[in-house]
């Protein structure tokens, strides 16, 4: 991959947003590497000429996000089919899906100009919500789908099948389906297993589960995950990624399968995923 068109996006309620989108346009050009702002970002500087998400991913070879994972979770969303490599610079919180910090500016620009990195390509979600017999939505997600009473913490009784063959119905307060992306957040958080990004699996995990031999389970990637609420409940709420909540009405299905794209996600040849994660959950393997 030649880094010959890079495009800025920013998360621009972060501090320093705007400086530090000048600073990486200004190294990048003074390397010879053309640079597109996305539209939001663009604004951070005063400038009128940036592109929507979609047409900067159709356009560049590499897209450069300042901010944590919520924006490049969002940036999924916004780049819809258009996939494009992402490298993330951390000025977010969390960050596993960063390569580097802000602090690292100059490193990151040196890092993607000399092609100091690898491409981890990322399984995503496409999640379909059926309506009489109609596709009502369709969503891409990288982490996860989480079905839920949304706001309300009540207990929720979702049928679920893998395939054609049915699971058994879920009576917890909520249902995650996440990708090896997604394992490392909500999903792990309701005890669901740590997954590398290349397992080629789902995890489909309870949340508070009412029957606590209802645990986490692990199924191949090529498998459709079917899930319907039970008739008589209310603010059924489906969320992917976090994003905007889709309401459920009486008789909607969801269904959850592999999408045909994939995300080229950038990851610093020297940080393995097992570093990473060293890193990011404090492993030190000690026992205080």
């Amino acid at each position: 991959m030649s880094p010959q068109l890079i495009g800025l996006v920013a998360h621009a309620g972060k501090p320093r947003a705007g400086e530090l989108v000048s600073i990486l346009a200004t190294e990048f050009r003074a390397r010879g590497v053309e640079v597109l702002l996305e539209k939001e970002t663009a604004e951070l500087i005063g400038n009128a000429d940036g592109l929507p998400a979609n047409e900067l991913g159709g356009k560049c070879t590499l897209l450069v996000v300042l901010g944590g994972d919520g924006t490049i979770l969002r940036l999924v969303h916004d780049l819809q089919d258009r996939m494009c490599p992402v490298f993330g610079i951390n000025i977010g919180s969390l960050g596993f899906l960063t390569c580097l910090n802000s602090s690292a500016i100059h490193e990151a620009v040196e890092s993607i100009c000399a092609k100091k990195f690898v491409l981890s390509e990322r399984t995503l979600l496409t999640v379909t919500v059926e309506r009489e017999g109609e596709v009502y939505s369709q969503h891409t997600g990288l982490n996860d789908a989480v079905i839920s009473r949304g706001e309300l913490s009540r207990l929720i009784k979702l049928d679920t099948w893998i395939g054609s063959e049915e699971l058994t119905q879920y009576n917890a307060d909520g249902l995650i389906i996440s990708t090896p992306t997604g394992s490392t957040a909500y999903s792990l958080s309701a005890g669901g297993p740590v997954l590398l990004p290349e397992s080629g699996v789902f995890v489909i995990t309870p949340i508070c589960p009412h029957v606590l031999t209802n645990r986490s389970v692990i199924v191949a990637d090529q498998s459709q995950i079917t899930v319907k609420p039970i008739a008589g409940q209310t603010n059924v709420v489906l969320m992917v990624d976090g994003q905007e909540p889709v309401r459920m009405q009486e008789g909607d299905i969801i269904k959850i399968r592999k999408s045909p794209h994939s995300l080229p996600l950038a990851m610093l040849r020297e940080m393995s995923f097992s570093e990473v994660l060293r890193q990011k959950l404090k492993w030190s393997g000690s026992a205080v």
